[in-house]
Parts: C-alpha cells; structure tokens; sequence
C-alpha cells in the first residue's frame, strides 16, 4: 500500500503570481495581435469591394478622351487605371515592343506598339495578343495599318522591372512586363505617355495572325472576410485558452487552500494534550 502511495503522481500546485501576470500579458498582447489583423482584413475586404465596383464603372463607361500630355503628371492608379478610353493616331510599327504574355488563348506575345497623336505625342498601345508563329512582324505586315486609326480601350498604368523572377533585357529585346518607359528608352522615343492602352477587341483588325485585343484579365481575389474569420477565431481559440487556465487555476488554488486548512487542523490536534 505504501509502494502504490509513493508511486502516485504528485499533482502539481498553482502557479507563481508573478508566471500568471506574465502569461496574461502575453495572452493580452495576442488577443490584441489578432483581432488587429482581423479588423484590418474587414477594412481591406470594404476597400477591395470599392475597387471592384469602381474598376466596373470604368470598364462599362462609355470611352472619354484619352489623358493628354497636360494631365500626364497627374495620372495616378487610383484615380485613371482602367478608364475607358479612346484616341486616333498612326502607328509606328517598326518600334514596337513584344511582351512575354500567357492569355485564355495560350503562351505568346503582346503586341505594344506606339501611335503618335495629332498633337505630336506618343502613347503605347497593346494592340493584343499574338501566337509565337507570328512573333515576326514581318508575318504580320499586312495587318499592319499604316492609315490613322481610332483606338479604344482601358487605361494601364506601367508595369516597371519585369515579371516574376524575370527582368526585363531592353538590350536584347526581351519583355517580360509592359515597362512604358523602358520600352521608350530602348526605341530612343520620347513624349511618351506614362501609360498604356489595353486596346479592346473592336481595335483589333479580324484576320489571321493579326494581334487580338480585348483579352484584359479583370480579376481582383477577395478572400480578406476568410482571413477576418481565420483572424477572430484564433482570438478566441486564446481567449478559451485564457478561461480554462484561469478555471485550472482557482481549482488549484482552492485544492491548496483546503490542503493547507487540514494541514493546520491537523497540527492543531497533534498539539492538544490528551484527555485524562
């Protein structure tokens, strides 16, 4: 009997006052971690939301003028990204730039191409999509058009550096993101517009290895109400966390306070002299 006793696992006492405090300020400062994260998710999901809904108002307007070179050092993402818009020019085909592009209609190339304004200045048009057969301009020559068009189109703004884990080779021509200025660096152009137009399919001739436009990808990922519930649920995962501790803790501390009042009556009785 005395073997088993012995081999009975003592049950641990309550914790320090001073390991409490420290675990409540821990406990504190990752209750307000998350839910910080967790409103901040709220407020990017209404911000996203607004973004969504303002890019649909532009995309569905009709097509205004296209910024001139006056508003150019005003454009800004927030405020012009993705307008509707049109202007008329001639092409300058012999600068244009191929941009690595991967599109509904498989891996190929963009076609930027300058077109130089009536007023004199240059805005780089992405006339659309082309397969690598008709990487070659001169596979495209005939669709080429040498009169003044009209283009219409979204607004976009630069795209500088490169893709991902890939830069842009201005030197040796190889494009990986539409780098408005890069590209007018390399053609030695200048009064270029500091953006470019996505042309849409109504720009785009309809012949066969002509570059196809209209394929601008509007997609805008809106998990941030997932990452809000992922965010308050792990504060509440401490806060339940926090409640089963502080209930161990009294149970504890109770189981303590009667163990030490028996220790006491128990001293007290071995102290009592005995009756006569």
């Amino acid at each position: 009997m005395q073997h088993l006793e012995a081999a009975a696992p003592t049950r641990r006492g309550p914790r320090s006052r001073a390991a409490l405090i420290a675990m409540a300020v821990c406990a504190a400062l990752l209750f307000a971690g998350l839910i910080a994260m967790g409103t901040w998710q709220v407020q990017r999901r209404a911000w996203k939301l607004d973004l969504i809904e303002r890019v649909t108002q532009r995309v569905n307007a009709p097509a205004e003028a296209a910024p001139g070179p006056s508003q150019w050092p005003g454009i800004s993402k927030a405020e012009h990204e993705y307008r509707h818009v049109r202007l008329t020019g001639t092409y300058l085909h012999d600068q244009e730039s191929l941009v690595q592009a991967s599109t509904v209609r498989g891996a190929g190339f963009w076609v930027l191409t300058p077109l130089r304004t009536p007023d004199g200045s240059l805005v780089m048009i992405n006339r659309g999509f082309v397969p690598p057969e008709f990487k070659a301009r001169a596979k495209r020559e005939s669709r080429n058009p040498t009169t003044q068009v009209a283009v219409s189109g979204l607004l976009r703004l630069s795209e500088p550096g490169g893709g991902f884990l890939r830069d842009n080779d201005p030197a040796a021509g190889r494009w990986y993101s539409r780098d408005v200025p890069a590209m007018a660096q390399a053609h030695q152009l200048s009064g270029v517009a500091p953006y470019f137009i996505d042309a849409d399919a109504g720009s785009s001739p309809e012949a066969t290895g002509a570059p196809v436009g209209g394929l601008t990808v509007l997609s805008f990922p809106n998990n941030h109400l997932v990452y809000a519930i992922t965010w308050y649920t792990l504060a509440l995962m401490v806060a339940a966390a926090v409640w089963y501790v502080a209930r161990v803790e009294r149970g504890l501390r109770r189981d303590q306070a009667m163990h030490d009042n028996a220790g006491h009556a128990d001293a007290r009785s071995s102290q009592d002299p005995a009756p006569r």
